[in-house]
């Protein structure tokens, strides 16, 4: 075994990560760092997933004092639960948010694609060009989630300003502005009277619950009346399912459509087979996710990989290496969108697999799928002076926070 130093995000090359996982992977698999525990490996990882004895523990760092409305809201989200809880709120929302009502909203989720792909094809500048992030990857999830929570139209600008300055609240983007606490606790705040209003219209109103043709909101409130949980939960959940289902389904966007211009001869071959369209969407996730890293705590002493994880430890669970690890994916770092890939954990596993999956996977499919169609000889603007694409610094949330594409007029 080769001796490492300590992992440190600050070492990791942003758009690249993959090598520096490698070797970690292969010398220091489960790795001890400053700050807790680090694993590498496909087995491990997916074992600590599947495993009760870790759990996340709350709030995965303290929120200054400062910040009431964000500290009120995101502990009321599921992924910082544990059973029992985390199991009572997941069934109020998995009651609700079910494969049969994302199938339904299908239409609708391409008709806003078609949308936003045509605007954009009519406004190219006068070379092409467009920054993607900002004109078709960040606005499209968020249009979808605005749908699905029945949020009305004319509040979706508010909608997605709010969901922005919200994020400001990441580790890594709280690290570089001094107001980025202040910012996302505003946005808490405001987020939180937004959604208690909407719970109070439609409590009003009693409209028809998601099953006929209503929303994801009145839907949660029906369930919520065999199994109360209170507003505070309720509103949690809906800041929450725009949180996480936004940012994570822009950069699937984007490093989606990265890594299928990188490698012209899969992009050709989805072209010539577009039925395969949904495996290709887990290669992507596979290839390159949009969340490299997630954490849990020890509830109690164990072992992993011949290492002695005490109680209240913190292990990350690198999942990005995990995917692209050769003893369950062979020649991971090759892109196959013909791979059956669906053993990735990209969306997670065990009691915190990701509701949002089939979404997203519905909002990746129409999306590139929309890209690639309605956008002739889309390709990268490489002559930008600072290169057509720019991440964001997170590791956590990976992507760009910038894409430039051109297109043929």
């Amino acid at each position: 075994m080769t001796l490492l130093g300590p992992f440190r995000l600050s070492d990791v090359h942003i758009p690249d990560p993959y090598p520096l996982y490698e070797r970690y992977r292969e010398d220091d698999p489960v790795h001890r760092a400053d700050d807790g525990w680090y694993l590498f490996r496909h087995a491990d990882v997916t074992a600590v997933l599947s495993d009760r004895r870790y759990g996340r523990g709350g709030l995965p760092a303290p929120l200054p004092a400062g910040c009431p409305h964000l500290r009120r809201t995101a502990s009321d989200w599921m992924v910082f639960m544990d059973p029992p809880r985390h199991t009572r709120v997941r069934a109020l929302v998995a009651r609700s948010f079910t494969p049969r009502v994302v199938e339904r909203l299908r239409p609708r989720v391409d008709e806003l694609a078609g949308r936003l792909v045509a605007d954009l094809a009519e406004t190219l500048d006068e070379d092409g060009r467009a920054d993607l992030v900002d004109r078709f990857a960040a606005p499209f999830p968020l249009l979808v989630i605005s749908e699905l929570l029945g949020v009305p139209a004319d509040d979706r600008p508010w909608f997605r300003a709010r969901a922005v300055d919200l994020q400001q609240a990441t580790n890594a983007r709280a690290a570089r502005r001094s107001d980025a606490y202040r910012v996302a606790d505003t946005a808490a705040r405001e987020l939180d009277a937004y959604f208690r209003a909407q719970l109070s219209r439609r409590r009003t109103a009693d409209p028809a619950g998601v099953g006929d043709k209503g929303d994801l909101i009145s839907a949660m409130l029906r369930a919520a009346e065999e199994e109360p949980l209170g507003d505070d939960v309720l509103v949690g959940t809906c800041v929450h399912l725009l949180t996480a289902g936004h940012e994570t389904t822009t950069n699937l966007l984007c490093k989606g459509l990265l890594a299928l211009l990188a490698h012209p001869y899969q992009l050709a071959l989805l072209r010539e087979r577009p039925e395969s369209l949904p495996g290709a969407v887990e290669e992507l996730v596979r290839y390159d996710g949009p969340v490299q890293l997630i954490s849990r705590r020890a509830h109690e002493d164990g072992e992993i990989g011949g290492r002695t994880i005490r109680r209240g430890e913190k292990v990350t669970l690198v999942l990005g290496s995990a995917n692209r690890d050769p003893r369950r994916f062979p020649h991971p770092d090759r892109l196959d969108v013909l791979r059956d890939a669906r053993r990735h954990c990209g969306f997670g596993l065990g009691a915190h697999y990701c509701l949002g999956a089939p979404l997203a996977r519905v909002e990746a499919e129409t999306g590139l799928r929309r890209l690639l169609t309605g956008l002739p000889g889309l390709r990268l603007a490489a002559d930008e002076p600072d290169g057509p694409v720019r991440y964001a610094d997170d590791l956590v949330f990976h992507g760009p926070s910038r894409m430039v594409v051109r297109a043929d007029r």
